[in-house]
């Protein structure tokens, strides 16, 4: 991932990736948008960056990502947002080419969220705040 020092991470690769090396994760996609032929139904993470900041003296990306979990039913979704969560929080050192996760920090969630693009779902949703430093 190179990148000029001007331009921010794109985290939400980043979080994919970190999350598509999770074991409670391994039956379900994680992605930035949900499959072909998504209902609701099936075991997905969707990662999404809703904000943040970018400071450019600093090169420091302070995003906002909202992780979007759906289950079959409510305790599984349950069980996927607890995981994207515990991998999330514990990333805090991690670094991808020229950008380093320096925190990550729960900023809302999980809680459950009704979905009324897809009727049929079960959906658990939390954001996390993290802080990025790149060279």
């Amino acid at each position: 991932m190179s990148q000029s020092p001007n331009t921010f991470p794109d985290v939400e690769a980043i979080v994919v990736e970190l999350l598509s090396d999770r074991a409670e994760l391994a039956d379900a996609t994680v992605d930035e948008t949900p499959p072909p032929g998504f209902d609701g139904t099936q075991k997905a993470v969707i990662v999404s960056r809703r904000g943040g900041a970018w400071i450019d003296d600093l090169h420091l990306d302070l995003p906002l990502i909202e992780l979007e979990c759906y289950g079959p039913d409510k305790p599984t979704a349950h069980l996927l947002a607890n995981a994207a969560r515990a991998e999330l929080l514990k990333a805090a050192g991690t670094r991808y080419g020229p950008t380093t996760i320096t925190d990550v920090v729960e900023a809302d969630g999980p809680r459950w969220l009704p979905e009324y693009l897809y009727p049929a779902a079960n959906r658990y949703l939390c954001v996390m705040r993290f802080s990025m430093r790149t060279d």
